[in-house]
């Protein structure tokens, strides 16, 4: 194997993808097949690396497949504007917003749980009951 490649755990180890996942991503096209050695061994080089890095902080901000594939697509074709990108950014915050006010509310209804717990005898637990009743 040359210097400009290098083997599938080092790519893991450079991007913090695991192998599994990297072997995934390839399978399904998000991340370009590499070539072969002459023993049948991927050859990762700086293309591959740079692709999975993206994946991989796309990920990290919670874009699912999909955008993260347009989005290389998008990147892929730097000359036209960047409306696409951001259609995708906003209705991806649309959904961070929508799961945020989910969660605030879960939050409300589990301090409220809380609060009612007397702290006394299980048989009494507010908590309990609400789990076992679905009452909150």
């Amino acid at each position: 194997m040359g210097t400009d490649y290098f083997a599938i755990g080092r790519l893991s180890d450079l991007t913090g993808v695991k192998v599994t996942t990297i072997r995934y991503y390839e399978s399904i096209g998000l991340l370009p097949e590499p070539p072969r050695s002459s023993g049948n061994r991927r050859l990762y080089g700086s293309a591959h690396l740079d692709c999975l890095t993206f994946i991989r902080r796309a990920r990290d901000f919670g874009l699912g497949l999909e955008a993260i594939r347009d989005l290389l697509r998008l990147d892929g074709n730097r000359d036209q504007p960047c409306t696409t990108a951001t259609h995708i950014a906003e209705t991806h915050l649309a959904a961070i917003e929508h799961h945020i006010a989910e969660l605030t509310a879960l939050k409300a209804q589990f301090k409220a749980l809380i609060d009612a717990c007397s702290g006394q005898r299980i048989d009494s637990c507010t908590i309990l009951k609400a789990l076992h009743d679905g009452n909150e």
